[in-house]
């Protein structure tokens, strides 16, 4: 028997206040767990709820725009604040389409993952997507392209905005 135990080696003598330091550990951490999943819970829920609220305002806002003007527009930049609007505008809708166009005027410098993008969103989502190129507008002598460091196609949106607003004869953008 002594040669059996011995076989067993070393025998922790704190196991048991070393279980007991990790079974009140593991409680606290179970705990903090219940607390983050139900904080997670309800900012989801305050999540959805300011959504409905934008989503409502939009829908209000746009119904105040039809009433005033009979071709509006919705402008896409393809940042993420056109990304939104076009999110909410869906929401709006649903499950009727967007009921005006969408245009982008693309200067030239967008990633390609950019143009894919809107593409695709129009395409599901079945809206008119007008596009006009500042680069177009460049060709046309509407607009002068910058050169040089810190050159911008900012101003030659203006010009292709304006000239597209003229073109589909669009009252509100």
């Amino acid at each position: 028997m002594q040669r059996r135990l011995g076989l067993l080696g070393r025998v922790n003598l704190l196991a048991g206040g070393e279980l007991e330091s990790l079974q009140e550990r593991h409680d606290f951490l179970a705990r903090e767990l219940d607390d983050v999943k139900k904080a997670r819970r309800d900012l989801l829920e305050v999540i959805r709820r300011i959504e409905d609220e934008i989503v409502e305002t939009f829908a209000a806002a746009y119904r105040d725009v039809a009433a005033e003007f009979e071709r509006p527009v919705m402008l896409f930049s393809g940042g993420k604040d056109s990304i939104v609007m076009l999110r909410l505008a869906e929401k709006a809708f649903h499950p009727a389409r967007i009921p005006f166009p969408v245009m982008h005027v693309d200067t030239g410098h967008n990633f390609p993952e950019t143009i894919t993008y809107r593409d695709q969103w129009a395409a599901k989502l079945g809206v008119e997507l007008v596009v006009r190129s500042v680069e177009d507008s460049i060709r046309q002598g509407r607009a002068k392209e910058e050169r040089g460091p810190g050159a911008s196609r900012n101003a030659q949106q203006s010009v292709t905005l304006l000239d597209a607003i003229r073109e589909f004869g669009f009252d509100a953008a």
